[in-house]
């Protein structure tokens, strides 16, 4: 396929950067997307009060020059300059706001990776810039595309979804309040299933262990296990009207992040938003109520 579209990198403190680049840029891996588009530009950013952030930017920034001549400039708005698309992959939270801000003027398809925001009112004025100046725009927990929690999702024999239990490593750090962190891929999948609906969630932790329950308006509940290290697994259970279904997360190791990737791309090339603003919002707002709960014990309304 012809070259003909670059990416642009802003944040480089992850090692999602590195995952997906690899998957756009390197012909040579399994998981290669022949789509296109390619990482060409890159801002490194880095939060100097986060030593998951700030520690680690370097070397990533160094391995996405030398490993796959990724060019790399001052600002993030000198990304969107130069770039046909935006890959805001910033770990930290706190930051996506101000850096979605600075490069909406140019107009460029953004994808924003998880968590969109660490508060409900930074989501939702993401979300209010994408929709007043027509930019597509998406958030996205890589687990959303497991291919484990998609083939189960497409297998409808037994009726309806009624209710939902999600699973996976929770971690929690100073700058990223409570759930925020790892919580919110377990919350991404419970959404995958679920859908938007819920009303009102309750927090509960002994110890080192952290559940989650969530009632949802028609009924159904959805439920959040977040399991400590060394505990690394990761799954989720779809009930059925007449049956349930296991799914492991896993399983397919890196096939997540190509998944990702593809609706990313497919956003990129149509415009068409794959995760609904609202879902993503209300993703956000479920994790907010969590933390509530999670300090003062009690059932917190969305």
């Amino acid at each position: 396929m012809t070259i003909s579209k670059k990416i642009g990198l802003i944040g480089l403190d992850t090692s999602h950067a590195i995952a997906f680049t690899r998957i756009l840029n390197n012909p040579d891996y399994e998981l290669f997307l022949d789509s296109g588009f390619r990482v060409k530009v890159g801002y490194p950013g880095g939060s100097a009060d986060f030593p998951l952030s700030i520690n680690r930017v370097d070397g990533f920034t160094k391995q996405l020059s030398e490993e796959y001549g990724v060019q790399m400039v001052g600002s993030p708005e000198a990304v969107a300059e130069q770039a046909d698309a935006i890959l805001l992959t910033s770990v930290d939270g706190r930051v996506h706001l101000d850096q979605f801000r600075a490069v909406a003027s140019f107009g460029k398809p953004v994808f924003i990776d998880k968590p969109l925001a660490v508060s409900t009112a930074d989501a939702r004025a993401i979300m209010a810039i994408a929709e007043e100046k027509g930019i597509p725009c998406m958030s996205s927990s890589v687990r959303r595309y497991a291919r484990e929690l998609i083939a189960a999702l497409q297998e409808e024999e037994n009726g309806p979804i009624k209710g939902a239990e999600s699973y996976g490593v929770i971690d929690f750090m100073p700058t990223q309040p409570g759930w925020y962190w790892y919580g919110i891929h377990t919350v991404e999948v419970l959404y995958a299933i679920m859908g938007t609906g819920c009303t009102a969630v309750t927090a509960t932790r002994a110890g080192d262990q952290e559940v989650i329950t969530g009632v949802w308006a028609d009924g159904r509940i959805g439920i959040v296990r977040g399991n400590p290290h060394p505990n690394g697994t990761a799954g989720a259970v779809i009930h059925r009207e007449k049956g349930s279904r296991f799914a492991d997360l896993a399983a397919d190791g890196m096939g997540a992040y190509a998944g990702l990737m593809q609706r990313v791309i497919g956003m990129f090339e149509s415009g068409q938003v794959p995760v609904p603003h609202e879902e993503t919002i209300e993703i956000i707002r479920f994790i907010e109520a969590a933390n509530e709960s999670r300090e003062s014990g009690k059932t917190v309304a969305l």
